[in-house]
């Protein structure tokens, strides 16, 4: 049976404040926000084996989601915020959060790649690629026609072996593309990790949340203020 979004399973969090996060880029770099903001984990997410991991002094608390599952956990109010890649909701398309902030950490971008030469003009493009939805609405938009093929990871071999004329992909540097002979041909999105808020937290929990939202806010100034003094 499906739950309703909103509703709160199984996680006993009185007035504190979940936030689902997966580790990896992304909570590594949430983590220098919440330093700047004078917010210091309980103990160290990235070693621990707990899933739940206080923040000192603080009513707040980190909930160890699979990155995909970030959106899931927040909709459905086993967490009252998220941070999750623009990528994973792109794909996921969820209805039971609000997207307030734009975290500028993780950034990324979102291409379709291939091999230095043009696309087959004939028949169906074959497209490898773990983001299934996104890349066909993107060819959608565009009037062409593509066969998806879902893959997990190692994308840059599918054009390589003639599997896929092409893939869609996360790129950060490029050098992956560039050492397996690919190019982009074309960027989908600008990447980024985003604040996402359960729809029922936000007008139970409005003033807690709002003053989370404030904070790290007023953190990303002083973080874009430091990066331009530094240039």
């Amino acid at each position: 049976m499906r739950l309703q979004a909103g509703r709160v399973r199984g996680l006993d969090r009185g007035s504190t404040l979940a936030i689902a996060v997966s580790k990896g880029r992304i909570l590594s770099e949430f983590r220098t926000l919440l330093d700047r903001m004078e917010i210091k984990c309980a103990e160290d997410p990235e070693t621990s084996r707990s899933l739940v991991i206080p923040l000192k002094d603080r009513g707040l608390r980190l909930v160890i989601v699979r990155a995909a599952d970030v959106p899931t956990y927040v909709e459905y109010g086993a967490a009252d915020l998220g941070v999750a890649g623009k990528d994973v909701l792109l794909e996921y398309r969820g209805e039971g959060f609000y997207e307030p902030l734009d975290l500028d950490i993780a950034r990324c971008k979102l291409v379709v790649a291939g091999k230095a030469e043009p696309l087959p003009r004939a028949g169906r493009l074959r497209v490898a690629t773990k983001y299934v939805q996104t890349t066909r609405r993107h060819f959608a938009q565009k009037g062409d026609q593509v066969e998806v093929i879902h893959l997990y990871g190692s994308m840059e071999l599918a054009p390589l072996v003639g599997l896929a004329d092409c893939i869609v992909d996360l790129m950060d540097t490029g050098n992956t593309l560039k050492a397996n002979g690919l190019v982009v041909l074309e960027t989908i999105a600008e990447i980024s990790a985003r604040l996402i808020i359960n729809k029922a937290a936000m007008k139970m929990k409005n003033t807690a949340v709002k003053a989370l939202i404030a904070e790290l806010a007023k953190a990303l100034d002083q973080t874009a203020t430091d990066r331009n003094l530094a240039l």
